[in-house]
């Protein structure tokens, strides 16, 4: 049975002061992509990496699919004893994307993505 995956929305992270005006208005775009740079390199440094990016949004990836071609081939020449390693790296290995945008008024809202 596969699990239906979780669209989870975060707290919203905030930048460290100073990435905002000084009157507190609204962010323009360039501020809002500031505030996205910092976000991300928050998350990079936690081991995250970036798949995609644009003006004021990002995909980030963490963990790595398993290269079932190369399992295949070492189970094939292990006579089947690969096969057990194979099957428990297929069961517990998992991909998280979350997706990060900054809005209008300069807030990262973060979605669980597929």
């Amino acid at each position: 049975m596969r699990r239906r995956p979780v669209h989870r929305r975060e707290a919203s992270l905030e930048p460290p002061p100073g990435y905002y005006g000084a009157s507190g208005a609204v962010p323009d775009a360039t501020q809002r992509g500031l505030i996205l740079d910092w976000v991300v390199s928050q998350r990079v440094a936690a081991g995250w990496r970036v798949e995609s990016r644009s003006g004021s949004q990002a995909v980030l990836v963490r963990g790595r699919p398993v290269d079932h071609v190369l399992h295949a081939f070492l189970t094939v020449f292990s006579c089947c004893v690969w096969g057990a390693v194979w099957a428990v790296l297929a069961l517990t290995n998992k991909v998280e994307r979350v997706v990060l945008t900054v809005d209008a008024q300069g807030q990262v809202v973060t979605v669980g993505a597929r």
